[in-house]
């Protein structure tokens, strides 16, 4: 099933919601009625998220996505202070380029514990509550570059790469269940971490229009939500190409 309609008594929760693609689907969802419950770490960006909503539309609750017992202490006061989670909408992530030749082992445990590992953390009390219930929607964000290894980005792609086989093995499970589980792929959105890419960035989307895109997805029960679609169509022939030849475009990249 699809999210419920606004109005429905509860809330959709967002973690990574205090920039990017986070923020900017917490206000895309208040505004067509939604109860937001937004974690993140920034207690400022949360503050600044909620003024923005106004009318008390989202309700901020700071947390690390790292620390397992936070997740499962904030889910809790969540489901207390604004009613059961109806749906959510696991965005918290970070990025940072890594190369072959200056490979940095922390830096790549960074992004698997935020982007692979905040996700599961929510997932526990996320999948407890809602087939308790028998009813629920997550969207879990991962990458078009989950389709195919990118020079700099492999680690990041390899965790998003984990979140589709994840969601995929979930949708299977809780189909039948009412709980609805999705993936959201998106090719390059201008967020602040995409603000550090030195490379040209094709088909570039503005956060506004990503949030849109991802709101509506969520109104329907079709497992990926992938856009743009010209990035998501050359991805996915990336990945159908003979490797030979897929590897000979992606070596391309590597001086640029």
């Amino acid at each position: 099933m699809a999210l419920p309609p606004p109005g429905t008594p509860g809330c959709i929760w967002i973690t990574g919601a205090s920039s990017g693609i986070g923020a900017a689907v917490a206000l895309e969802l208040a505004r067509r009625g939604y109860r937001i419950a937004a974690s993140a770490r920034g207690e400022d960006g949360l503050r600044e998220l909620a003024a923005q909503a106004g009318h008390g539309a989202i309700a901020g609750f700071p947390l690390d996505v790292t620390d397992h017992e936070a997740v499962l202490a904030t889910a809790q006061d969540i489901e207390q202070q604004c009613g059961p989670i109806l749906g959510a909408l696991l965005c918290a992530g970070t990025y940072q380029p890594i190369s072959a030749q200056d490979f940095d082992a922390r830096a790549a445990d960074k992004q698997i514990a935020v982007n692979l590992g905040g996700v599961v953390h929510a997932l526990e009390p996320l999948l407890g509550a809602m087939l308790g219930r028998g009813q629920g929607h997550i969207a879990i964000v991962a990458s078009l570059t989950s389709r195919f290894g990118l020079p700099r980005a492999g680690v990041y792609g390899a965790t998003k790469a984990a979140l589709v086989n994840l969601a995929q093995a979930l949708r299977a499970e809780c189909r039948g269940r009412g709980v609805t589980v999705q993936v959201v792929n998106p090719g390059f959105v201008k967020t602040p971490l995409t603000d550090q890419n030195d490379f040209p960035m094709p088909f570039l989307v503005t956060v506004e229009r990503a949030a849109a895109i991802v709101a509506d997805g969520m109104a329907r029960d079709r497992f990926e939500i992938a856009f743009p679609w010209q990035m998501s169509w050359a991805t996915g022939l990336l990945a159908c190409l003979p490797q030979r030849l897929a590897f000979a475009l992606t070596s391309r990249m590597v001086g640029k």
